[in-house]
């Protein structure tokens, strides 16, 4: 079994920028690749970034290129989502997932799930 735990979410102006952070325990981190996805109210899940277990690729959604970085520590168990020049539309449930036997985008191929932290972007 592995937990996830988010964190870092918030609300921010448009332009702003935001760290979420996703600590994991259970089997050993370092195994698995990691991803971000969001939804936002009335839509549904959709892919963010994900990175490898040995976080050498990486791998985004064309809306978040140059603006969001995935990168992970694995001697601490965590996986990050730097956030830069936020858009309303950016405003979502952001979830993290782990992998065993699988990277990339399919939401279905992730074997765990936090519990989403919440980002609000202003206008």
């Amino acid at each position: 079994q592995v937990q996830l735990v988010e964190s870092g979410g918030g609300l921010v102006q448009a332009g702003g920028s935001l760290r979420l952070s996703c600590v994991a325990s259970g089997r050993t981190f370092s195994s698995y690749a990691m991803g971000w996805f969001r939804q936002a109210s009335g839509k549904e899940r959709e892919f963010v970034a994900a990175i490898r277990w040995s976080g050498g690729s990486t791998y985004y959604t064309d809306s978040v290129k140059g603006r969001f970085t995935i990168s992970r520590d694995n001697a601490k168990n965590t996986v990050y989502l730097q956030m830069n020049s936020l858009k309303p539309e950016d405003t979502a449930v952001y979830y993290c997932a782990a992998a065993f036997y699988y990277y990339g985008s399919s939401s279905n191929e992730y074997d765990y799930w936090g519990q989403g932290t919440q980002v609000t972007v202003s206008s």
